[in-house]
């Protein structure tokens, strides 16, 4: 007997209304988070604290923030609360592949909070940077690991 694999909810969404929910969830927040990730090798070989490519990935950085605060909002009231309700999650594999997606949010909301001066206004610029790299990495681990446990067959880590 031939079942029929299920997929996480995060694989779901991307999967559905092509192209456009994979461009909106995954292309947009991605393609800027890895120009910032590229360019802030740069500019953290350099010390090119003032230069334009230090400019584009402040602006490229407020852009996702921004943006993906509103993905966030967007799933929160559209996905995880329904499917919460519902009592619909898939098992502990889609549990981890939305919510560490999700978790994307605070490093990303940090760089545009810091980008636009609200967070650490009165720190060094070396601190800032520093700062910055941070939220770098940990956007960096919780896409990647919202993106393993979302293509598991959900099935897979149940009990």
């Amino acid at each position: 007997m031939h079942t029929e694999a299920t997929m996480t909810h995060y694989m779901e969404l991307l999967a559905t209304n092509q192209p456009w929910n994979l461009i909106l969830f995954m292309a947009i927040p991605v393609i800027l988070a890895e120009f910032i990730a590229v360019t802030e090798l740069y500019i953290l070989l350099k010390q090119d604290v003032n230069g334009a490519l230090k400019k584009l990935n402040g602006i490229a950085g407020i852009i996702v923030g921004l943006y993906f605060l509103g993905v966030f909002v967007y799933l929160l009231f559209n996905a995880v609360i329904p499917i919460t309700t519902a009592g619909q999650w898939r098992g502990p594999a889609d549990v981890i592949a939305v919510g560490f997606y999700l978790l994307g949010v605070i490093p990303l909301l940090g760089m545009a909070l810091l980008e636009l001066g609200l967070l650490r206004k009165s720190a060094s610029a070396q601190a800032k940077l520093a700062l910055h790299a941070t939220f770098v990495g940990i956007f960096l681990i919780v896409a990647h690991i919202a993106m393993i446990f979302g293509m598991l067959d959900p099935r897979l880590l149940r009990i």
